[in-house]
């Protein structure tokens, strides 16, 4: 079971990698490839921030954040497997399009650590394909999330992944950044939020600036380098990993931004219910097992749409 315990340092990293094996329209990193040298480099980098995280005894969380895709590159996998078997370190997260090699999760050491943060991508690859590598996640035991960009072309999409994943799986949906104004219907928003009961945050995200946070305090985004900072979001330099003492770095700072509009940071405002909804699978993006917590209050079953309710907008209800 992935565990979350008061005290726990969460490092969001982000290296040098920003090749990716797909090719999706609204991404910068569609398609691109980096160098040997490029990937050499990121080798390194990786290496050296497990070897950094090896040395502590504080209780430690870990997001792998690349621009590209990681798990196609085994140096990700081998530094997943050498951190879940620490003692000290509590979750291993990733996010990953999937289409890299799954073996390596088979019977590892501190499988229940591991949190993979899958996005499903209509327009590069098959739902019989995509769902058959859920099933073997599902085989394995390793706990995920799958996530898609909701554009409205994709629509259809979505309605087939929801209906065909288990049900215990949380489909979370990031809205589509270039729409304009009506880009979505009244009766398509009632479905995607009843796919997703945290969509309309992620859609028209509350204000955030001068809203205290736990980025900076129990969490930090590190780069390749080892420079740090609060969030991905905000890049003020607060130090580097290697040199500095966080002791003399780690404080509650208040968001400077006006909005926040991606999971990975507005997950961490303490005015928000993600730490305690999501619990121990916060970094991954993964609600505890059989249970989303509606932003209006209330439990209800993940999954729980009937099949109509999955493949009828007009049926769903918020």
């Amino acid at each position: 079971m992935l565990t979350t315990q008061p005290g726990t340092l969460s490092l969001l990293y982000r290296g040098t990698l920003a090749s990716c094996n797909y090719a999706c329209g609204y991404c910068p990193f569609a398609k691109k490839r980096d160098s040997r040298a490029a990937l050499a480099r990121d080798a390194r980098e990786v290496a050296r921030f497990t070897e950094w995280v090896a040395r502590q005894t504080r209780p430690i969380g870990v997001l792998f954040t690349p621009w590209g895709e990681a798990l196609v590159r085994r140096h990700y996998r081998a530094a997943m497997q050498t951190l879940a078997s620490m003692p000290h370190v509590r979750q291993v997260a990733l996010q990953t399009n999937l289409s890299g090699p799954l073996d390596w999760l088979q019977g590892m050491d501190g499988l229940d650590k591991i949190g993979l943060w899958c996005t499903y991508h209509p327009d590069q690859t098959t739902l019989a394909r995509f769902l058959a590598r859920c099933a073997r996640l599902d085989a394995m035991g390793v706990r995920y999330s799958v996530g898609v960009v909701a554009m409205n072309e994709h629509l259809d999409a979505i309605r087939a992944l929801r209906a065909a994943l288990p049900a215990h799986v949380y489909l979370w949906l990031n809205a589509y950044d270039r729409r304009g104004p009506g880009y979505y219907g009244e009766q398509d928003l009632a479905w995607l939020e009843a796919v997703d009961p945290w969509f309309a945050q992620n859609r028209r995200p509350s204000p955030s600036r001068g809203k205290p946070c736990l980025a900076g305090e129990a969490s930090l985004s590190v780069d390749g380098d080892g420079e740090l900072a609060r969030c991905h979001f905000v890049p003020e330099r607060l130090g580097n990993l290697y040199v500095d003492a966080l002791e003399d770095m780690l404080q509650e700072r208040r968001c400077p931004r006006f909005k926040c509009d991606c999971y990975i940071g507005y997950a961490q405002r303490k005015d928000l219910p993600f730490q305690t909804v999501f619990g121990e699978g916060v970094l991954a993006r993964i609600t505890p097992l059989n249970a989303v917590v509606r932003p209006g209050g209330g439990m209800c079953p993940n999954g729980t749409h009937s099949d109509r309710d999955a493949t009828d907008p007009g049926t769903a209800t918020t």
